[in-house]
């Protein structure tokens, strides 16, 4: 058991801990505080659907994203692309899997409109998978050369900050750190649409409308 003289001692070492301890939350839960979610919805018009429109953050300034070590997934199940609409990062590898008991090719004929960037992986039996790193920038139509009606889009962006709208024309990016930026949209049928945002703490609500 301590002394008395022990006890006089641990006392401000506490007191001191205990102060280091308050400051270490704050600052992190200040952290966290920092980052805002961009909640938004999507109009449409001349469009059949405010569904699987891609919106993304353009860019942060001064900032590089690394490529995510996990793979993404586009399958093709039930003689379509599915999802039907994938948003990756800049050098994401896409894992594509064939789920049908028939053999699936994949190729896509440029890259952002880049005819130069356009790529065949070949056929493949139900069960095995390609993979493909995607390293351009820009909106991808996925196609089948063995099933001319099958489809399916990637949206290559240059942050981590997108989302794909659901069938309300709703979707939430979430975690973008604090700043004035530029949100972008990209949909199948629909024009492109550019419009300005800022960010802060907590949430920001963004209205857009994509006209075919």
């Amino acid at each position: 058991m301590a002394n008395k003289g022990e006890q006089g001692l641990m006392k401000p070492l506490y007191k001191s801990s205990f102060i280091s301890l308050l400051a270490g939350l704050f600052l992190f839960a200040g952290g966290g505080a920092l980052a805002g979610d961009i909640k938004g919805k999507i109009t449409v018009k001349g469009l059949k659907s405010a569904e699987n429109i891609a919106v993304y953050v353009d860019a942060v300034p001064g900032k590089t994203f690394p490529a995510p070590a996990q793979h993404v997934l586009m399958d093709q199940k039930g003689m379509s692309f599915a999802p039907h609409v994938v948003v990756i990062l800049k050098d994401t590898t896409v894992d594509f899997l064939n789920s049908d008991a028939v053999g699936h090719n994949v190729y896509w004929p440029s890259v952002g409109g880049d005819k130069k960037l356009a790529h065949n992986l070949g056929t493949w039996p139900q069960g095995q998978k390609k993979s493909f790193t995607f390293s351009d920038p820009g909106a991808i139509a996925l196609l089948c050369n063995v099933h001319p009606e099958m489809s399916g889009y990637l949206v290559v962006v240059p942050t981590p900050y997108f989302a794909v709208s659901d069938k309300a024309g709703q979707f939430v990016i979430k975690d973008v750190p604090p700043g004035h930026y530029t949100l972008k949209t990209w949909s199948e049928e629909g024009k492109p649409t550019t419009q300005p945002i800022d960010v802060a703490a907590g949430e920001v609500e963004a209205q857009v409308t994509v006209q075919k």
